[in-house]
């Protein structure tokens, strides 16, 4: 780039003293004639500039054979510059000159980058501004003349984040920038030092971690989608079994957040009967057992009961189900196990299908309209109430606790899961099971709900043993084991027991996931 910058400086000079010669030699050539209009150096600078920008008064007029040949070279000149000018100009509208200089007069907006152009991108970009007024979107490649152009406003810019980030110069909030394909971060050039610049990125990823560096955040779309589905259809108290058809990279997800946020009562025995293979699953997590009955289904504790048999010889079971989730990761696939199920068996509960195509008659979930909106993949407002339930904890009990910023991976994952059962808690305290959005209004009287209910001592033990529940098998999940004393090493745990044997204290830590929603009224 700085040898490019060079040789256009000595393009630019040359041509310039080039200039400056002809423009001498045309009046050394024409003041000594009697009959010369051009008679100064004023003269012939007029004259050349009235030649070169094909303008042509006529006051002034070369009349020696010399000067008439200098006069030549400026017409032949003032061609090469208007052809110049004009390809100038074309090529500032049609590459990325125009675009970053709109740019540049929107620098106090919101400004989201993309670096490809996607399915997922598209809806990602639609959903942010629906929500965002001041958003400007770009994507940083240059638009297929076959691609039908979005139905919001955006800019196709063929330009690298730390262009853009140049072009913003640091005015307003910082860049946000986006990764949309599975694994983007490791092989796309784009990615290159991102963690240098003053952006915010989220990248794509199906390796489970949520964050890299300071500025760099991961966002799973398969998790959105298993948060998602647990948001809009709850688990209900009527329902004692669950079955799970599909153990890809969406069934996995849905039985994750099944295990870590389905917690509605202390008495509660849901049977989860998976199909699919789940050696790797339970291979990594074999501390299962101390929070679930496994292989077979318990009336005192939930179960995780999986299947290597095909799903179609289990019509008992089928039919004995309260819910039937398909989520392979091949959606036509997904598509005929639903309509065999229809054809073939006879169900008494509902079935939900995985799939992006949307159908009348049938209960789908997982479009990208779901997945993929801010909400779910910056996870604003749940991060905010992790970092609430943090500080509410470090408030609570008496011994020194980290703050958010000092918080490894880990324990950060601990209170945004905490934070994810909110929507459960409110369901519990407001007796209303078809609670699906966490609103302001109904965090408010969920609060003083608690407030009013947690006086019986009888109903604040029942609180407390919920959230050790959730607690106990989040951290079970993540391979942890009861410890006499706190080891993070070596994953022990010294609350890692029965609600019984905890003391006064450790019970009162159990408060502060609950006294969140006196607070996170005013965040929504």
């Amino acid at each position: 780039m700085k040898r490019r910058k060079r040789i256009y400086l000595y393009m630019t000079l040359v041509l310039l003293f080039l200039y400056i010669g002809l423009v001498l030699l045309l009046y050394s050539f024409e003041y000594h004639s009697s009959s010369a209009t051009i008679r100064t150096l004023t003269d012939a600078f007029w004259y050349s500039l009235v030649t070169l920008t094909t303008v042509g008064y006529g006051d002034l007029t070369p009349v020696t054979p010399l000067g008439h040949a200098v006069g030549v070279v400026f017409l032949l000149m003032s061609a090469g510059l208007l052809v110049t000018l004009f390809g100038a100009v074309v090529s500032f509208v049609t590459s990325e000159g125009l675009p970053l200089l709109m740019l540049g007069f929107q620098r106090r907006k919101n400004w989201y980058y993309f670096a490809d152009y996607g399915a997922e991108a598209n809806t990602l970009a639609e959903n942010i501004c629906k929500e965002d007024p001041d958003s400007v979107i770009i994507f940083g490649e240059k638009r297929d003349e076959q691609m039908e152009f979005p139905d919001y406003p955006c800019l196709f810019i063929s330009a690298s984040p730390a262009r853009i980030v140049a072009c913003k110069k640091n005015v307003g909030t910082r860049c946000k920038i986006f990764l949309m394909k599975e694994n983007d971060i490791g092989v796309n050039s784009r990615a290159v030092d991102l963690h240098k610049l003053p952006v915010e990125v989220y990248a794509r990823t199906t390796n489970g971690q949520d964050h890299l560096s300071g500025n760099i955040n991961f966002f799973h779309s398969y998790d959105c989608c298993a948060r998602q589905y647990w948001r809009s259809r709850p688990l209900c108290s009527h329902e004692n079994m669950i079955v799970i058809i599909g153990f890809g990279n969406y069934g996995r997800c849905i039985l994750e957040r099944a295990i870590l946020t389905n917690i509605i009562s202390v008495d509660q025995h849901v049977a989860y009967h998976i199909f699919g293979d789940a050696r790797e699953f339970l291979a990594m997590h074999n501390h299962l057992h101390e929070t679930f009955s496994l292989g077979e289904e318990s009336q005192t504790t939930d179960s995780l009961i999986f299947h290597e048999e095909p799903w179609e010889t289990h019509h008992r079971l089928l039919k004995r189900a309260d819910r039937i989730i398909i989520c392979t990761d091949d959606e036509p696939e997904g598509w005929s196990i639903f309509w065999r199920l229809n054809r073939y068996y006879k169900l008494n509960g509902s079935i939900n299908l995985h799939s992006n195509r949307k159908a009348p008659g049938v209960s789908y979930f997982g479009t990208n309209e779901e997945i993929y909106t801010p909400d779910q993949i910056m996870r604003t407002t749940l991060n905010k109430a992790a970092v609430m339930i943090n500080d509410i904890f470090r408030r609570s009990v008496s011994y020194p606790t980290l703050s958010w910023e000092d918080l490894d991976d880990f324990h950060r994952e601990s209170k945004i899961t905490a934070a994810d059962h909110l929507l459960m808690k409110i369901r519990i305290l407001l007796e209303d099971e078809t609670i699906t959005e966490l609103t302001a209004d109904m965090a408010e009287k969920a609060y003083r709900r608690y407030c009013e209910t947690k006086a019986d001592k009888a109903v604040e033990d029942m609180y407390r043993r919920i959230d050790h529940l959730r607690w106990l098998r989040f951290y079970t999940f993540y391979n942890w084991s009861y410890g006499p004393v706190r080891d993070d090493a070596a994953r022990q745990h010294p609350m890692l027991s029965t609600y019984a044997g905890l003391t006064a204290e450790q019970k009162k830590e159990r408060d502060a996931a609950w006294e969140l929603l006196g607070s996170i009224s005013v965040m929504l």
